[in-house]
Formats: structure tokens, C-alpha cells, sequence
């Protein structure tokens, strides 16, 4: 990936712990690396097709001299946030804030907090069986979109799939969506989990009944085994109810684990389906 850099912009600020730090002031360096597809700009010299690093450079001044904070990272967590939101080309940020003057008693450089922070691209699949199923998926999907940081990139169509393990309930209504988000995978799981508790949704039994029902199926390529949450969501070759709409969206889209693509996926298992009707009839 192509890279903007914008080294060392000196400030003099209020920013630290001491009082002192915050009465009196001091140097502090910024630099920035921006990670950034410049190829379109390059050739045709248009820069509305790049990052005006004026304009970053700018933006960061009003940031860290708007107030006094504490902490070096909430500093470069405020940066990294700001670059991001307004500035769409920027699919990665890294920040580096150099503290020259920090009060320590012995000779050293300077001090320093470095962070990246980037966009992430998460697959949802969402689920609903009971009450206004329309209604309930165009809820839940407005409630994602209104998550700070967040943007509903792509929606796949609403289809109809008959109940997945136990089968003595209403059948359900489906749809994948693409999401845009800063936050990190338990960040943004706990915000889910807050969208379905506050529609409503009760866990009284496996694959039971529910009002709504969002599960992340991808993050990035990221392979996560956590307690309260596996990545790439350990079900999604089973699942028709997945694999269809998902394939809508996201028909190229590499499962990091399986190495196939979703629609590869979605044949494979429509194959396996039919045989094993054409076994139940033999």
C-alpha cells in the first residue's frame, strides 16, 4: 500500500499528567503515516484522488492544541480518529507522538506512544423468527448504521429459510450485510450484543425462537478463538441461510480458513445437499 507521511509536527502543548505539564507546557513531534492508494492521483495529477497532507497537518494542530489531556495515548486515539473519519482514503493510520521534555530525571531522547488504527471490513448475518420479521431486520440494520464510527456498506436481499436444529418454530427471515467500522472485534461484538438485548432478544435455548439474531461471521481476515467470540463464525459452511445472501454481497470474498470463496462455498455445499436427497431416495 502506497504511503503519505507527514514527520514531526512540532507543537507546543499543555497536555500530561503533572500539573506542571499542564500550567507551563511543552515540545511535543507528531508524525503521521498514512496508508493510501495514490496510483489514480499519480497519473493524473488530480488531488482529489489523494490526502492533502495540508489539510491532515491542520486538522491535527486543532486537535492537540484544543485541550489539555492527560495521557499521550488518548492524544494519538483522537488523531487516529479524526484522520479516519474525514478522510475516506485513508484506509490505515499510524501515529507517533514524541514527548522531547517529559519530566524525567536522566538524559534520554524523548518519550514516545505509536498506534495504528485502520478500517475494518466485518460481514454480519442477521436472523428473525418472531413478532414483524421485516420490521425487526430493518430495525437492527438502522441500529448498526447509527453506531459511532460505523457505515452500512452493502445489504444483501431478505430470503426465507425454515429453522436450523430445532425445527418446531416459525421459519425465519435472512440477510448478510457488509459493515465499515474503527472499533476492534470486542468493541464491536459488545455493541451487537447491546442492539439484540435492548430489541429484545431472550437466549432461553439453543437455536431457539428469537426476535432478532446478529452474528459476526468475518472481521477482516482475522482468526479469533475467544471465549465470547469465534472468527470466521465456526457454522458458516453449514448454513444455506448464510451462504446465500452472503454470496449476494460478497461472492469473492476468501474464507482465511477453508481457502475457498463464499460462492465456492455455496456450490459446495448445494452439491452436498443434492446428494444427500438423492442418498434419502435410493
Amino acid at each position: 500500500m502506497d504511503k503519505i507521511y507527514i514527520n514531526n509536527l512540532e507543537f507546543i502543548g499543555y497536555h500530561g499528567v503533572f500539573p506542571e505539564e499542564k500550567k507551563l507546557g511543552q515540545k511535543f513531534l507528531v508524525s503521521l503515516e498514512l496508508s493510501v492508494d495514490t496510483r489514480e492521483a499519480g497519473i493524473t495529477g488530480d488531488l482529489t484522488k489523494s490526502v492533502h497532507y495540508g489539510l491532515v497537518a491542520k486538522d491535527v494542530e486543532k486537535i492537540f492544541l484544543k485541550k489539555s489531556i492527560d495521557l499521550l495515548e488518548t492524544c494519538a486515539e483522537n488523531i487516529a480518529e479524526m484522520v479516519l473519519q474525514n478522510y475516506e482514503l485513508v484506509i490505515a493510520v499510524k501515529v507517533t507522538i514524541k514527548k522531547p521534555w517529559a519530566p524525567l530525571q536522566m538524559h534520554f531522547d524523548n518519550v514516545a506512544v505509536e498506534i495504528i488504527r485502520k478500517r475494518h471490513k466485518v460481514f454480519l448475518s442477521l436472523g428473525t423468527n418472531m413478532g414483524d420479521k421485516l420490521k425487526n431486520i430493518k430495525t437492527a440494520i438502522n441500529k448498526i448504521s447509527l453506531l459511532k464510527d460505523t457505515k452500512i456498506k452493502k445489504i444483501s436481499e431478505l430470503i426465507e429459510t425454515t429453522p436450523f436444529g430445532y425445527i418446531e418454530q416459525d421459519d425465519f427471515l435472512n440477510a448478510c450485510i457488509e459493515v465499515e467500522t474503527l472499533f476492534t472485534p470486542q468493541e464491536f461484538l459488545q455493541d451487537i450484543l447491546d442492539i439484540e438485548l435492548k430489541m429484545g432478544r431472550v437466549r432461553e435455548f439453543k437455536w431457539g425462537p428469537r426476535i432478532i439474531d446478529i452474528d459476526i461471521l468475518f472481521f477482516d481476515n482475522y482468526v479469533i478463538e475467544d471465549d465470547n467470540l469465534a472468527v470466521p463464525h465456526p457454522w458458516i459452511c453449514e448454513r444455506e441461510f448464510v451462504l446465500e445472501p452472503l454470496s449476494q454481497i460478497a461472492p469473492n470474498l476468501v474464507h482465511p480458513l477453508e481457502r475457498k470463496t463464499i460462492s465456492m462455498l455455496y456450490r459446495d455445499l448445494l452439491k452436498q445437499k443434492k446428494k444427500d436427497w438423492g442418498r434419502l431416495w435410493k
